[in-house]
C-alpha cells in the first residue's frame, strides 16, 4: 500500500493515551513516541497523533471509516469506542450495510463502523 499522505489529528495532551487505545481496539503498532508527535499503525494506515495544544478541537466533518467483514467484527469495535465516547448514529441496519454506526470516541475521533466487502488494494 502506498502510504505517503497521512492522517495527523491534533490533540491536547493526550495523544498518548489515544495512540494506546486505538493500537489496542484495532491490534495496532505505536511506530513514534515523543512528547509531541505519536505515530501509529492501523491496518497498514499510518497515523500522527499531534500533541499540540487547546487551539483547535476535533468534529464529525472528519471521521475515519472502517470496513469490517464480519458482524462481530463491527460489534467488538463499536463497543469498545463506544465507552466514554456517543453514538452519533445508532448501531444497527440501513440500506448502505446490514450492520453500521457511527461513533464519536472518548477522544473526540469519530468512526464509522460498517460490514461491507473490503476493496481490492490498487497502486
Amino acid at each position: 500500500m502506498n502510504n505517503d499522505i497521512f492522517p495527523c489529528l491534533w490533540y491536547d495532551g493526550d495523544a498518548k493515551q489515544s495512540a494506546e487505545f486505538y493500537c489496542k481496539v484495532f491490534e495496532g503498532d505505536i511506530t513514534a513516541d515523543t512528547p509531541v508527535v505519536m505515530n501509529i499503525d492501523l491496518f497498514g494506515q499510518r497515523l500522527m497523533l499531534l500533541n499540540g495544544g487547546p487551539q483547535f478541537k476535533k468534529n464529525p466533518s472528519v471521521s475515519f471509516m472502517v470496513i469490517c467483514e464480519t458482524e462481530d467484527e463491527v460489534q467488538k469495535y463499536w463497543d469498545q469506542l463506544l465507552e466514554g465516547g456517543i453514538a452519533l448514529m445508532e448501531l444497527g441496519s440501513y440500506s448502505w450495510s446490514k450492520k453500521y454506526g457511527w461513533v464519536q470516541d472518548k477522544y473526540g475521533v469519530t468512526w464509522q463502523l460498517f460490514l461491507g466487502e473490503k476493496p481490492v488494494n490498487r497502486k
